[in-house]
């Protein structure tokens, strides 16, 4: 590739990151023209279409949205490598963005990320808690906390903080006036607050210890969610059954606002996992990171 061609290509992926002209302009210290004749050439040169423009937007066309997904991580791996370079100067330093289900932060993420902030004291650390699931070639986001289901194919995940028990739970006016509990399958004919998978369509099973194994008995849904302070508060309410964590209720059982049922039959999940892109040419504020998560122990 001719030095032109990668400049035109790193100002193409401003432009599709930024979603205008102008923006990405201010963004690469450049003139807006000069954005919009790159991107023209480039487009010339190829020979097809890149950005579809109006007055008032831009939208990538097909063949600009597969050269957008294909280059963006080239390009931070080029950006991250020149900065890393600089970094080589001024010891390790940098900003790790992290994202995780916010459950994890009361589970072990907290103490976690309060630990390497000290072993690191020249780092920062972005920490966004989102339930949604991220993409790690275009998000910008470093590392994330995940469920095993939630794992990215073609990406590197080692297991991390403690395994999590869960626990089943209630108010005592729902229970009341609901069908007796006296063991897992009878779960099936209550109302349920559900957890939301990526998407209300999936929901996060809830999973018992059986003789050959564990196995799931689903309520019927009454609230979905993917909020677990939301699922808490639905289950005050009377709204239904939660199936939760055990360390998110303890307050909530101690004071009797919520009821512990099947005290004993739910199974414990998998740990959480650190899912990242790459183990070649990992980024040394990332490295440390990895590092530190793998000798953590809650």
């Amino acid at each position: 590739m001719r030095r032109n061609e990668l400049s035109d290509v790193s100002i193409f992926v401003a432009v599709a990151q930024e979603n205008g002209f102008r923006a990405a302009a201010d963004k690469l210290k450049l003139g807006a023209g000069s954005v919009s004749e790159a991107v023209q050439r480039f487009e010339d040169r190829l020979g097809v279409r890149l950005i579809d423009r109006s007055t008032r937007a831009i939208a990538l066309t097909k063949a600009g949205e597969l050269l957008y997904r294909r280059s963006l991580p080239a390009i931070n791996d080029l950006e991250t490598a020149l900065k890393d370079v600089h970094d080589l100067n001024e010891g390790l330093s940098g900003t790790v963005r992290l994202t995780a289900p916010t459950v994890a932060g009361r589970l072990f993420l907290d103490d976690l990320i309060t630990g390497f902030a000290k072993e690191h004291p020249a780092m920062a650390i972005e920490l966004i808690y989102d339930e949604a699931k991220v993409d790690l070639v275009t998000s910008g986001i470093d590392a994330a906390i995940r469920a095993e289901t939630l794992l990215d194919p073609d990406t590197y995940a080692f297991p991390i903080g403690p395994t999590q028990q869960m626990t089943i739970v209630a108010s005592p006016d729902y229970l009341a006036e609901s069908p007796p509990l006296e063991e897992p399958a009878d779960v099936a004919v209550h109302s349920g607050v559900c957890f939301a998978i990526a998407g209300a369509d999936k929901l996060a099973p809830w999973v018992f210890a059986g003789t050959d194994g564990p196995y799931s008995v689903m309520p019927h849904p009454k609230i979905v969610t993917n909020n677990v302070t939301s699922i808490l508060e639905s289950a005050k309410a009377g709204l239904g059954l939660a199936y939760i964590f055990a360390s998110s209720v303890e307050s909530s059982l101690a004071d009797g606002r919520l009821v512990q049922v099947l005290e004993g039959q739910t199974a414990a999940l998998p740990r959480f996992s650190l899912n990242y892109l790459s183990k070649r040419n990992m980024p040394p504020r990332v490295k440390a990171f990895v590092d530190y998560a793998k000798r953590y122990n809650p």
